[in-house]
């Protein structure tokens, strides 16, 4: 559960939020230690096991939060008084981190690997708005560009950032190592100058592009006509999304492209893995 993230999701939007974490268990358990959930005034997320334990570990999380900052260690006997019958034993450590926490929350991310991959996303129409809701649960950081300020909703993700720039290509040069762009702006002749800048991007180590075979065929010759690498215009994913979603309704497009990049993201990440540098870093 990478929990580091919620939280400072957050305390993004949030004053405050708690961290409950699973310390030690005895005898059985629903979940062994180190599972955590974050909590807010509002809801929660994540799961220290469910049942009346959990119900009682965010009622004690939210009535700390309205008090302000504090830890709390509890010890809860999985029996007849929560209705559980597991029958063993658990220690929760309750924590409330604030806003002005959020430095060492950001360490703590890097520190348990949880950085999130950044994604562009090009275009704020129809299938961009459904994209940009359709990862706003998952762990990536969310550029979302469109020169159209008034394209944008007025309530956004709280892992997207909308960027309306004159020129939009120019945005990729900030782009940190293994960022993807998926590309679907109002406009071809934008669209191609964007993947342009982007196949030419080393940081960007995925690019999609809204529309069909032919569209693609098109745009495949016009960049080998502009020196584009050739392994890099092959790697353009054109059409995008997963196969066996044929819907063109926005939501449906939205799902099958929100899975090839959580499918894309696993895929460097295991490739980085089993990189030599990493191997070596492990030696």
């Amino acid at each position: 559960m990478k929990i580091w993230g919620h939280i400072c999701d957050a305390l993004e939007r949030h004053p405050a939020c708690a961290r409950v974490t699973v310390v030690a268990t005895r005898g059985s358990a629903p979940r062994d230690a180190g599972a955590a959930m974050a909590v807010t005034p509002e809801g929660y997320h994540g799961t220290i096991g469910g049942g009346a334990l959990e119900w009682r570990a965010i009622a004690t999380a939210q009535a700390m939060l309205s008090r302000g900052a504090g830890s709390r260690r509890t010890s809860h006997a999985l029996g007849p008084e929560l209705g559980q019958c597991c029958g063993g034993h658990v220690d929760l450590l309750t924590e409330v981190f604030e806003r002005s926490d959020l430095p060492d929350i950001r360490r703590r991310m890097a520190d348990a690997g949880e950085a999130r991959r950044r994604v562009y996303l090009f275009g704020a129409g129809h299938v961009g708005r459904a994209l940009v809701l359709a990862l706003a649960p998952l762990p990536f950081e969310v550029m979302w560009i469109d020169p159209r300020v008034s394209a944008f909703p007025a309530v956004m993700p709280s892992n997207a950032t909308p960027l309306a720039p004159e020129d939009v290509p120019a945005v990729l040069a900030e782009a940190t190592g293994g960022s993807l762009a998926y590309i679907m702006s109002h406009s071809h002749a934008l669209d191609l100058a964007i993947a342009d800048a982007a196949l030419r991007n080393a940081s960007v180590a995925r690019v999609g592009l809204i529309g069909s075979a032919t569209k693609r065929a098109r745009f495949v010759k016009r960049l080998r006509e502009a020196g584009v690498a050739e392994d890099r215009i092959n790697g353009l994913i054109c059409p995008i999304g997963v196969e066996g979603i044929g819907s063109k309704e926005p939501a449906m497009i939205a799902l099958a492209t929100a899975a090839q990049i959580a499918s894309l993201h696993e895929q460097l990440q295991s490739d980085a893995q089993a990189s030599p540098d990493v191997q070596r870093s492990r030696a």
